[in-house]
């Protein structure tokens, strides 16, 4: 067993990997190593080199073990008929012609909606029946994300599943400092785990909002923190069309302007202003994306209720109307821009007002944007680990089971939030990130569906038992006792007395261990000098070149 293995250029074919031994003190906490997950981090072949430090560094770097993106062997669930989604279909399409969207504050959408062949009123647009659906054809019904590292590439679409961390909150909470402010050392922390999180394939975007950092220049600090303290894909920066174009600056720097040009290596989460509004400051990020071949993800924010009707078929009318919108004006910029189809999907307390998660009614909901996208042929991403809770306790984890297991049967392809949310998504926790991403696991094993090998049927260790006997011993589990079960890195499985001897600790009090395991046992993986520098000095020129700003 362990967790960290030095990096081999080229490992002997069939031999052993060399390993750095980790002995942890506590059993709760064991990664074994396996073919189908263990992956060696090297580096993207660049045309200009780091010379011997770089080569020195590649030579002693470590890597942590992470899981390859999920591939469903297990259906989707489909809750809406044909005839269902052909009615949703069709009053979407009426939305748009009579209704219309309102695309705000950006003359040059509205002349390209013109141009088009769409009737612009002032800031509205209504789109003629079949307009929107046929300019999404153009959108591809898969892509791949680039990581620095090749081995840690993901694919969107099909029956595969990316998980992402949580995004946006501008409070963190451990068990030490409680409900606080995030702060950029926090955001470092949470990059960290996210690439030690084996379950975990993304690194994700705004994992926490750093407030001590201004707001005009923090999404520098982000973006060096994902390209440097990770090597597994990120996200950009949306809060203005200025900081879009800074991440693909950064990125031409760590992947190289050609490799820019012609990959996509950025997701970017632009969002509708539900209901039925396209800002400006959300369209000019997709409008840099789109043009650069980097992909959006195209999502509603939708809290039933106050963004859209309290009916579950006037939800998924609204929510198909404006992606059909989005997912449009995307190919308008660039016909075969890879997008995603989104939809962030929460009901409301009608006695406080509050989100509510993991309830039936968004599940119903997330189950039928799922068979809309696919329809479209369309990448889709929903769900993640919401709950409403003030802590990581059984509510906490009764929402987000609710919601990590929807969004793996609905079909998404990308599911951001998948670790670390908490208080309807104001809050990153700590403690909350590492128990949702140890049950993460779950969902791996899930998409892999029933084995039915020969050696899985395992007659012959019915046979060997027989009647009254048991299989401990048996040939056919001695051989696959390793690989037989899932098995949880965080959740204690003693004896009482052994448990009560250890000081009787609940789950947070071990994923708070588990927290600082991770963080202690980090090692930053290489990254050429050369581009280290060059990130550094792009970074600190633009934060030169402007006064702070914290509106």
């Amino acid at each position: 067993m362990s967790l960290l293995r030095p990096m081999r250029r080229k490992p002997p074919q069939g031999g052993p990997r060399a390993r750095v031994d980790f002995k942890p003190t506590d059993s709760y906490w064991v990664i074994a190593m396996t073919d189908e997950t263990a992956q060696t981090a090297t580096l993207p072949r660049r045309g200009r080199g780091g010379g011997g430090a770089a080569r020195r560094a590649e030579r002693t770097a470590v890597s942590v073990e992470t899981a390859k993106y999920i591939q469903r062997n297990i259906p989707n669930y489909e809750i809406l008929t044909e005839e269902a989604l052909d009615v949703i279909q069709a009053n979407a399409e009426q939305i748009l012609e009579e209704i219309g969207v309102a695309f705000v504050d950006n003359p040059a959408a509205l002349e390209r909606w013109k141009a088009a062949g769409a009737e612009v009123t002032g800031e509205r647009v209504r789109i003629p029946k079949g307009l929107a659906r046929k300019l999404c054809e153009t959108a591809p019904a898969t892509f791949t994300q680039h990581a620095r590292n090749p081995e840690r590439s993901v694919e969107i679409g099909g029956k595969n599943l990316v998980l992402a961390p949580v995004y946006g909150p501008p409070f963190v909470r451990d068990a030490e400092g409680g409900r606080r402010y995030a702060t950029i050392a926090d955001f470092q922390k949470f990059v960290k785990l996210g690439y030690m999180s084996k379950w975990l394939h993304h690194s994700g975007g705004t994992v926490c909002e750093p407030t001590d950092v201004p707001v005009n220049k923090r999404h520098l600090d982000m973006l060096l923190a994902h390209m440097t303290l990770s090597d597994k894909p990120f996200m950009g920066s949306v809060t203005e069309p200025e900081r879009a174009q800074d991440s693909i600056e950064m990125c031409e720097i760590l992947f190289g302007k050609d490799f820019v040009r012609d990959n996509t290596v950025l997701v970017n989460l632009i969002n509708i202003n539900s209901p039925m509004t396209f800002d400006s400051t959300m369209m000019g990020a997709l409008e840099i994306y789109a043009a650069h071949n980097q992909a959006c993800i195209i999502s509603p924010f939708i809290v039933g209720g106050a963004m859209a009707p309290v009916s579950v078929a006037g939800t998924l009318t609204q929510v198909l109307a404006e992606l059909l919108a989005g997912v449009a004006y995307s190919q308008l910029i660039r016909a075969g821009a890879p997008v995603i189809m989104g939809a962030f999907v929460t009901s409301i307390d009608m006695n406080s007002g509050a989100p509510t998660f993991g309830t039936p009614e968004a599940a119903h909901i997330t189950y039928g944007v799922g068979q809309l996208a696919r329809r479209l042929g369309l990448p889709y991403r929903s769900a993640g680990s919401f709950c409403g809770s003030k802590l990581p306790d059984a509510q906490a984890a009764y929402e987000t089971a609710n919601s990590l297991n929807m969004g793996l049967l609905a079909g998404v392809n990308f599911m951001l939030h998948a670790c670390g949310w908490l208080e309807g998504g104001l809050v990153a926790s700590f403690e909350k990130f590492v128990m949702d991403a140890d049950q993460l696991g779950t969902l791996h094993h899930l998409a892999r569906g029933v084995d039915m090998s020969e050696d899985a049927q395992a007659l012959d260790a019915i046979r060997e038992v027989g009647p009254g006997g048991h299989y401990l011993g048996c040939a056919h589990t001695q051989a696959n006792f390793k690989s037989a079960f899932w098995r949880s890195d965080l959740f204690d499985y003693k004896p009482f007395e052994t448990w009560d001897e250890e000081g009787a600790r609940d789950t947070q009090a071990l994923a708070s261990i588990l927290v600082q395991k991770l963080v202690d046992t980090y090692q930053q993986p290489t990254l050429d000098p050369e581009i280290h520098a060059a990130l550094l000095a792009y970074v600190d020129a633009k934060k030169a070149a402007m006064p702070d700003s914290f509106m």
